[in-house]
Formats: structure tokens, sequence, C-alpha cells
């Protein structure tokens, strides 16, 4: 059975390329009747950022994309890596007996001053098999001096003792065989001073003792991967490796590099499923908040890297599971185009039923003094033209108080241009109208347009104004059965006031 896990570090908002990593996992998993889990790699404190969180498991919510294991309250303090501190501790020590590992007393402030220097004649310095010679750590210093440092509590990390010159291959489901030398590799940490493992040597136990059987991950993760596997045969676990796939990146809309999460204030566009508070008090704007659906978001991520090898582009929840292969993800970067999960959104909304929008747009945007048949109208006419929810909204706010909501510049400039009699003429008809759907009034409609001899230029500007007070939205007709005759009725006769 597969077991995949979503890893995130809460060090801040979740990019929409870490929600595409999740997603993945679990389309991987829910198509084989597999385990789809969620761990908090949190190793690393100094950056850890405490809504962080939070925010990762509600973007899981709203997505519906919720973990078998890791998610419900009970389990989330077991899958948190701060958590099981101790649990490490047992493999860095079977690292040391075996001397795959050694202590390294070296200060950050050595360090640094040797990484200066290097870089002034040229050259990048790194902790590997030839450096560590010169360094002060229990393979140099001798053995009472190394105890008489643990003894008085000198800082100290653990590192991985790399072999000089060995080659490290792996086979990547995306990428095929890796090979990876470790004469460019350093002595990576595996242990900190602050008695927390790194990144490396607690994402290689948990992966372990979750019996995790495919590690699905970012492309930026790749030069990790031969010290997991280093780590997996030196700790004798090579038979229990999970078998990995390096997803390509996500490119900003040019194409030149990664999309960042300084992009969207860039491009204008969220990077971001969720709203967030800055740091500097700044609301960034998620997908969901400017009126993204949730299948429409997960659609969109699917197609930002894989390919179904058909023309479909819109895909329901189900048939993604059902479809999506890792053997059809591409290796080079996905470009990432607003304007195409615009379409993919719209289409969302267009195939959604009345009833399924109505209860998520109330569930999520909260109308004060909501009238419920009138907004279920409008939804019924909107869902068809729209690209984002809130647009439905900003229909519905000037469908109840267009005089508060009005563009006043292009209302002023319509309401000189009225054509009196004919809004005269419509009101009357009106009047007398009793088929009230929305074919009866678009019938209507257009057989007054046909009886008065004009066409809807003529007077559509006009009605706007009156009807919504402003230039864009649904049909006249639309508008019409939407307000209800009553309503209609009402604003048209504001006539006799200009």
């Amino acid at each position: 059975m597969r077991r995949v896990r979503f890893a995130p570090s809460p060090t801040g908002p979740l990019h929409m390329g870490g929600v595409r990593t999740a997603l993945y996992n679990y389309l991987f998993a829910k198509q084989d009747d597999g385990k789809f889990l969620i761990r908090i790699e949190d190793t690393d404190q100094t950056r850890t950022v405490s809504y962080a969180e939070n925010y990762i498991f509600e973007t899981l919510e709203w997505l519906g994309l919720i973990p078998d294991e890791g998610y419900i309250a009970e389990e989330r303090k077991e899958y948190k890596q701060s958590n099981r501190k101790e649990l490490y501790k047992q493999f860095v020590n079977k690292l040391l007996d075996s001397g795959a590992a050694y202590i390294a007393f070296d200060t950050p402030e050595e360090l640094e001053n040797i990484r200066e220097l290097s870089n002034k004649r040229g050259k990048q310095w790194q902790y590997d098999s030839i450096t560590r010679q010169y360094m002060r750590n229990s393979l140099t210093l001798p053995t009472d001096e190394v105890e008489k440092l643990l003894s008085s509590g000198t800082p100290h990390v653990v590192r991985l003792k790399l072999d000089r010159n060995e080659e490290v291959r792996f086979d990547d489901m995306i990428r095929g065989t890796v090979v990876f030398n470790t004469n460019n590799l350093d002595d990576k940490i595996l242990f900190k001073s602050d008695g927390m493992p790194t990144y490396h040597l607690a994402n290689v136990v948990d992966d372990h003792l979750m019996n995790i059987t495919h590690v699905i991950r970012g492309e930026e993760w790749l030069p990790s991967t031969p010290i997991h596997v280093l780590l997996y045969k030196k700790l004798g676990l090579e038979e229990q490796m999970p078998k990995f796939a390096h997803l390509p990146l996500l490119l900003r809309p040019d194409g030149n590099g990664k999309l960042s999460k300084r992009d969207g204030e860039k491009y204008g566009f969220p990077v971001f499923p969720l709203q967030f508070t800055s740091e500097n008090n700044v609301v960034v704007k998620g997908y969901k908040e400017i009126g993204f659906l949730p299948e429409a978001f997960i659609n969109m991520l699917a197609l930002l890297g894989w390919n179904p090898g058909t023309e479909q582009e819109i895909f329901s929840r189900e048939e993604l599971i059902q479809q999506f292969s890792i053997n059809r993800i591409s290796k080079s970067g996905a470009k990432f185009s607003y304007d195409k999960a615009l379409w993919i959104n719209h289409n969302h909304i267009k195939n959604s039923s009345s009833e399924y929008l109505f209860d998520y747009i109330t569930k999520y945007f909260p109308i004060e003094n909501l009238e419920k048949e009138l907004f279920f109208r409008l939804i019924e006419v909107d869902k068809v033209r729209v690209n984002l929810l809130t647009e439905i909204l900003e229909d519905y706010r000037s469908c109840i108080d267009y005089e508060t909501n009005l563009n006043k510049e292009f209302y002023n400039l319509q309401i000189q241009k009225i054509n009196k009699p004919i809004i005269e003429n419509l009101i009357k008809k009106l009047k007398k109208l009793e088929e009230t759907s929305l074919n009866g009034i678009d019938h209507f409609f257009k057989n007054f347009l046909n009886e008065n001899n004009i066409k809807i230029g003529a007077i559509g500007l006009s009605l706007r104004a009156l009807l919504m007070g402003k230039k864009s939205g649904p049909a006249i007709s639309e508008i019409i059965y939407v307000l209800g005759k009553e309503l209609t009725i009402k604003r048209l006769e504001k006539i006799y006031e200009i």
C-alpha cells in the first residue's frame, strides 16, 4: 500500500507550490487506496512563524485534501518533529558508534571567517572529507579532549562523515537515474547544538518510522537526496528506503525563474491559497478570498507540471484521482498563467449547480441582510459569465443597494441620455407582465425592443444605470429577472425624479 506524506515547514504562509506538492501526494495515494500523511517539520525553530501551522491545516481543509494521519487534533503532536526530539538521538548515536558521523566543535564565527577568507581567494569552502582534517572535531582532537569538551557542555554539532569520491546513485520516478559525487557534497550537520535534528536526519528517520513508501517533493530538495540515500545506507535501512520523485519548479509567467512568494505583488495575482496578515500588518489576499472555488484551484495546480495526455483541461477531484500519473509529470519547470487560472475557475463556476454556489458563497463570504431568493437568481444568471465568485458579490451589492455602490461617473452620464418615453412605456408593459421566469422576461424584453423598433444599444446603458448603477453585469433581461418585477419598476420610476 502506498504511504506518502506532505511535510511542510511552518516558516511562513504556505505557497501555492507547496499546495501542489500536497495535491500530487494526495492524488497518488488515493488512486491506490493508500494513505496520505501530514507531518510538520519544524526543526528550524529560529524560522518558525506562529500562525503558519494553522495556515497549513486551514488550507488543506479548504481544499478538501484531508490527510489520513497527522491531521486530527489528537494526532498533530505526534506528527510534529519538535515533539519527537528524543526519538532522533538513538539514530544519531548509532551513526556515531559506527563511525558514520562525528562531533564538531567549530563555532559559527570560526566557520564564517573561513568562508569569508575562501571567498576572497575566489574559492567556495565547504566542510568535507579534506577540510575536516583541519577543523576542531572528534576526528582530529584527542579522545580525552573530546570527552572534556562534551562534559563541560561545549556547544557542538554532529556531522555526517562522507567518504571521498563516492558516487551516489538513485532512481527518481520523474528524472530517471540521478548521480552525485561526494566530492561535491559537504559533511551535513545532522544534529544541532540546540538539541534539535536538522531536516536531513529528521526527514529520513521519520519517513522510516512512518513507513513512507514514496517521497514526492519539490525539485529544490533534489540536491539533498544523496545525503538522505547515504543516511539510509549508513543506518542499515537501505532496503526500506522509499522511492523518490522530484517535482518541477513553478515558474513565473515570463518563464524567468521560480515563482516566489514576492511575485504576487509584482505580477498582480495571489501566490498563496488563503489570505493572511504579514508581519508588517499588510493583508495579503489568497485565492479563496478573491473568489476561486477549491475545485478550480486544485484543477489549476494539477496541470502545472502534469499532463493528462488528452485535450481535457477541466477536471473534477474524482477525475484527477483516476487519471493522475507520476509518469506524466514533466521534468522541466511549469510556467504559471493567471489568465489560464481564471479560465479554469470560470468553467468550474459555470459547471457548478446554483445550489452549491449559494451554499459555498454564503459559507465563506458572510452577507449582511441576505435576500436569499434574489441572490439565488443572481447566481443563476451570473455563473455562466463570471471568472470569480467575488464578481457575483459585487453584482449583488449593486442589486440590493445600487445607490451606495453605483459608478457615479457612468450613472450621471447615462442619466443625461435617458429616453424617457421609452422607459415610461417599458414601465407600463412591465406592470402588465405575468410571466416572470427568466425565459418569460427574455421573451418579453425582445418583443418590447421589436415593438418599439429600437436596438438594445439605444437604451441598454441607460437601463443599466437605472437598475444597477454600473456598466458591466448581467444582460438587461437577466437584471430584471434577478431584481424581480416590483423592484425593477421601482428603480425605473426614478426617471420621474430626474
